[in-house]
């Protein structure tokens, strides 16, 4: 049993528990797997970190709930700090972003951070072609 973060093409992220990875897939491609906020059916795998199993003297037993919790902010804040960090340094193509980035793969344009817009089909055409992309939700001020 695995589990993976997925998001929707509206934006939502949830969670979802498959048999394997080929189970996900399967089952996306029959339009099985939706959003459970939308009912959307085009649904993208996120980038998740490995897991790495520690020796079992290294595991100590949990603390209190108050200190996972207090954990928790600590790294939420440090997860939005590096984005934001990441962000600011990028240059914003906007919807140039898939071009962009296939220019940048092949060499056509000196390597640079960036960072815009790219709709699902993009990106999972730049995945195929092993152009690595992080899909982040976009700021609320970049909304309006």
């Amino acid at each position: 049993m695995i589990v993976l973060n997925l998001t929707c093409s509206g934006g939502h992220h949830f969670e979802g528990w498959f048999a394997s990875a080929d189970a996900f897939t399967e089952q996306s491609e029959a339009a099985l797997v939706v959003c459970p906020t939308c009912n959307n059916a085009e649904i993208m795998r996120l980038p998740v970190a490995p897991m790495v199993r520690r020796r079992a003297a290294e595991i100590t037993p949990s603390s209190s709930s108050r200190d996972s919790a207090e954990r928790a902010l600590v790294q939420q804040t440090l997860v939005q700090q590096t984005l934001a960090r990441l962000a600011a340094d990028a240059d914003d193509v906007g919807d140039r972003f898939a071009e962009e980035a296939r220019r940048i793969h092949y060499h056509e344009i000196p390597e640079r951070s960036i960072r815009g817009q790219a709709t699902l089909h993009e990106t999972h055409a730049l995945l195929e072609e092993g152009i690595v992309v992080l899909p982040l939700p976009a700021k609320k001020e970049d909304l309006n």
